[in-house]
């Protein structure tokens, strides 16, 4: 069986990598937003198997 654990904590601080070095560029407001928000609901659906899955709106 997959380790999903294991995948999802290497995405999130993968993701939260991504978001310090695009902190530091000038134009990075869309950005940081657009992989805040995905890490915020992927963690969300981690949390909660019930919360809305992906392509929901």
């Amino acid at each position: 069986m997959p380790d999903y654990k294991t995948m999802y904590l290497k995405l999130f601080n993968s993701i939260t990598d991504a978001i310090k070095l695009l902190a530091q560029w000038d134009d990075r407001d869309g950005a940081v937003m657009r992989l805040v928000k995905a890490q915020m609901d992927a963690e969300e659906m981690y949390i909660d198997p019930e919360a809305k899955k992906w392509g929901d709106k």
